[in-house]
């Protein structure tokens, strides 16, 4: 089972590191997912990305508080929006911009009700 714990986890990290070059694909809950696959896994695997410079204090803040930085949360916003705007911009029917008008509403209303880091 270890195995497949590791797995999941590399897989993880090569969504997390695709999500740097691509602008919708999220890197940091790639990343906290593969620290929780890591967990199951590899001590050195975990341990290697909790003490990484760039995921590290990302990791550790959700890990301890479930906390968000001010940082992350203004670059979730300004992304939720830009998502927004694309969908009026390509002229989706009404019920589809209800709908993710309501999606994105509850995921900033979750990323903003998590303490900052």
């Amino acid at each position: 089972m270890r195995i497949i714990w590791a797995i999941l986890g590399l897989i993880s990290v090569g969504f997390g590191l695709i999500g740097i070059i691509l602008p919708l694909i999220p890197t940091v809950p790639f990343m906290l997912l593969a620290a929780f696959f890591f967990a199951r896994s590899s001590e050195r695997l975990h341990a290697w990305l909790v003490e990484h410079p760039t995921f590290g204090p990302s990791i550790v803040d959700w890990q301890e508080r479930g906390a968000i930085s001010a940082k992350g949360k203004r670059i979730a916003t300004l992304s939720i929006a830009a998502v927004f705007l694309i969908g009026l911009i390509m002229g989706l029917r009404p019920m589809i911009l209800i709908i993710q008008a309501i999606t994105l509403s509850a995921v900033l209303f979750f990323i903003w009700s998590r303490p900052n880091s």
